[in-house]
């Protein structure tokens, strides 16, 4: 695992979400022009759940169906944005880290509370450091009036001060950022479409 800048230019970034359903999980990838934020291609897979949810274990739930989602596209993006922590976890490497060391692929952990660590709190559009046993692991980052906080940190071949900087790039004024919110609504759009199909 790496918190340096290891890429080159970003010309696509791509997001990633799970959704449940029954015994089901749900994995979407939806790839991004980074500079427009145009959606290029998504794609997913419907997994049988094969690891309980227990906190902070996430990764054995959910890092292979990512991984078996991200390979269905057709371009493989230049970052990784995942829903789930990054180096922000007791054990230094959470679903962001864990996906950007199988696919040696830089990725930014975009949480939507705070698994570990302390932090200020910020005012809209601020950010103040998340601290946890004395060293920065990330960021709280406040994207809007109506939100709570969003934590961002570094999964993989990423330092903390560039996925602050990537993450507020891919803002458009909603609390997460574009490739998380995007996978987000795919995820969820599969899961209406399959309780429509259900008798």
């Amino acid at each position: 695992m790496s918190t340096e800048d290891e890429f080159g230019k970003l010309e696509t970034i791509a997001g990633s979400d799970c959704a449940f359903l029954g015994d089901l999980i749900i994995c979407g990838v939806v790839l991004l022009d980074y500079d427009t934020m145009d959606v290029i291609e998504k794609t997913h897979v419907i997994r049988k759940i094969s690891f309980p949810y227990i906190p902070t274990y996430l990764t054995f739930r959910e890092g292979k169906p990512v991984v078996d989602a991200l390979s269905g596209l057709k371009g493989k993006p230049d970052l990784l944005m995942v829903d789930g922590c990054g180096i922000n976890h007791p054990r230094k490497a959470g679903l962001a880290t864990h996906i950007g060391v199988v696919t040696d692929m830089p990725t930014i952990g975009i949480a939507k509370k705070v698994l570990c660590g302390m932090a200020d709190r910020p005012e809209t559009g601020e950010t103040k450091p998340l601290l946890f046993q004395g060293q920065q692991v990330g960021w709280l980052l406040k994207t809007n009036k109506q939100s709570n906080p969003i934590v961002v940190a570094p999964g993989h071949r990423i330092s903390l001060d560039t996925c602050l900087e990537i993450t507020r790039k891919c803002l458009r004024g909603y609390k997460l950022p574009e490739p998380t919110r995007l996978a987000h609504m795919y995820v969820n759009e599969v899961k209406r479409e399959m309780l429509k199909d259900e008798p």
